[in-house]
């Protein structure tokens, strides 16, 4: 039996869902059962062994389905191993250095003792929905500054973490076969 985790993100674009849609390729390789959804679509995550969850940053703000998230589950998200992340500059910067979260963001991450945080770049690209998205786009400030690489390192050490966790836990053992 594997571990059971959730990745549940924030997004209003998509660029955070496929970030969290590559975090959770990572996971499975790794050999987790593993959920990926919209924040806003999860109502319950007793079922859970871990959760990740994940937001796009609009002016130094978690997307509001991510925080509405944290808020519904905080009871039942303090009782698992979380681990948050945030997708966000439209710039190298955050491949550059790590790049603190956004204050609120570290609220959750103490609320929750949240296991760590990291902030991706983000993506901005033509068809982006928001007055504010399309005028930065029409300023030339677009662009994908998502780091693919990074992001899977990332997510090796966070299914790394949950084996580590559920092994410890007995939730799962390794099967050794007799030798022929």
């Amino acid at each position: 039996m594997s571990a059971n985790v959730l990745v549940a993100y924030g997004t209003t674009n998509g660029s955070t869902a496929r970030i969290a849609e590559t975090v959770a390729d990572v996971l499975r390789k790794e050999g987790l059962t593993v959920r990926t959804a919209p924040a806003a679509t999860v109502s319950d995550v007793t079922g859970y062994d871990a959760v990740l969850v994940g937001g796009a940053l609009y002016a130094g703000r978690w997307h509001k389905d991510a925080r509405r998230f944290v808020r519904r589950n905080r009871r039942a998200l303090q009782e698992r191993p979380v681990w948050l992340f945030s997708s966000g500059p439209l710039d190298p910067s955050a491949s550059e250095r790590d790049i603190p979260p956004a204050p609120a963001v570290r609220r959750t991450m103490l609320r929750l003792d949240a296991r760590d945080h990291v902030t991706f770049g983000g993506c901005l690209e033509e068809g982006a929905k928001g007055r504010i998205a399309r005028m930065i786009l029409r300023n030339g400030k677009g662009g994908d500054f998502r780091d693919f690489p990074r992001i899977e390192a990332w997510a090796a050490g966070v299914a790394a973490d949950i084996a580590a966790d559920t092994n410890s836990q007995g939730l799962s053992q390794p099967i050794t076969l007799p030798e022929p």
